[in-house]
């Protein structure tokens, strides 16, 4: 799955698109879809001994989608970077999978798309509404994982059962459920230990807008490479490091109004290096250093200020990367988000963090970024 696949999977929708119009009726391909989203960024940062302020690329996708035989749905999506130097920010096939969605209490999907962990992972960045993904999620949901995993934007190649059940008088569903089967290696890349990830959720919809869930992981990370030994000795091979996972999750949205909160926890070793290009993939030392344990937590919420159009925002965000307060890092974040039309948008913050790991634990971030859809 690289740039000359997602190449390949837009001529062949090009060619579907061509094939409807010769048909009278009911079409093999529905007519492609195509969308997308460019966010440009201005970030500062006044840590002591780092300050930085810079305008970026912060991301542009691009994706097709459509149906096939009415039950089949395909999407593809691509993304491309500020930088274009790495693995991890290259451009590449972030989304290439197909649903069979004929029933609504199991639909079957399969090939690259966003693990089934958490509320927040699989929602849009611009709809997170803030500078980036909670810590927690970035960190232990599969974007730049602390296993060192190659950042894979929360997904994975493999095949996912999910559905909705115990539909109420008003026809809205009560129940949900997901569960997958994974790689465990993150996007683009095969599985190295043939060991498979399973991750599933289950979520209650007591009301309108109102979910509450939980989700679990137990799975794997994997390396074929080379590690000196306890006894200094060079040796080479595959490396698997267990990992189990679960979030706790409870979210209320409707059109103006967004309140999210989860806590993460984990449990497994990492690597040293992160795994972005052959080079550092070959690596296969374990980071003992920063332990076996990592969790986060995070309470964000947005609020209309004119509906629809002006919303304030607040979240506070703490991630302690070995679960513990002596390097726990936490970020209090407050900003508005302005909607010029439903596809332009401005969203500003400011950012007071507190890094325990550092020498001077307390430092600021403004953040502005500007979001097109089409």
């Amino acid at each position: 799955m690289n740039t000359r696949t997602f190449a390949m999977a837009v001529a062949l929708s090009a060619a579907a698109m061509a094939s409807e119009a010769k048909e009278d009726k009911a079409p093999l391909f529905t007519k492609p879809q195509f969308s997308g989203y460019i966010i440009g960024q201005y970030q500062a940062s006044f840590q002591h001994g780092n300050k930085s302020n810079t305008f970026n690329l912060r991301m542009a996708r691009v994706s097709v989608g459509g149906r096939v035989l009415g039950d089949f749905e395909y999407k593809i999506q691509g993304q491309i970077n500020g930088s274009t130097s790495t693995l991890g920010e290259s451009p590449r096939v972030v989304d290439l999978f197909v649903e069979w969605q004929k029933y609504d209490f199991a639909r079957i999907k399969v090939g690259q798309f966003k693990r089934p962990f958490t509320f927040e992972n699989p929602m849009n960045p611009i709809d997170v509404g803030f500078m980036g993904y909670a810590q927690n999620v970035q960190r232990l949901a599969g974007f730049n994982d602390r296993t060192g995993e190659h950042a894979s934007n929360g997904r994975d190649i493999g095949i996912q059962l999910q559905g909705d059940l115990l539909k109420n008088g008003s026809g809205r569903y009560l129940l949900h459920y997901q569960a997958g089967v994974f790689n465990g290696q993150g996007i683009n890349t095969k599985d190295v230990d043939n060991r498979k990830d399973l991750i599933g959720g289950l979520w209650l919809m007591p009301a309108k807008g109102l979910r509450v869930g939980a989700f679990g992981w137990v799975g794997s990370s994997a390396r074929n490479g080379t590690w000196t030994d306890s006894k200094g000795n060079s040796r080479s091979g595959v490396v698997s490091l267990s990992k189990y996972r679960y979030a706790v999750s409870a979210e209320y949205k409707n059109e103006d109004w967004q309140i999210r909160s989860e806590y993460i926890h984990s449990t497994g070793y990492g690597f040293k290096t992160t795994r972005q290009d052959e080079e550092t993939g070959r690596d296969a030392t374990v980071n003992t250093a920063q332990g076996d344990k990592a969790d986060g937590f995070y309470v964000s919420c947005i609020a209309p200020i004119v509906k629809q159009r002006l919303r304030a925002k607040a979240r506070y965000d703490l991630y302690r990367k070995s679960a513990a307060w002596t390097d726990s890092r936490t970020q209090y974040e407050i900003g508005l988000n302005y909607l010029f039309c439903r596809n332009l948008e401005i969203q500003a913050e400011y950012a007071f963090i507190n890094d325990r790991s550092l020498e001077k634990h307390n430092y600021s971030m403004v953040d502005v970024q500007l979001s097109v859809r089409f």
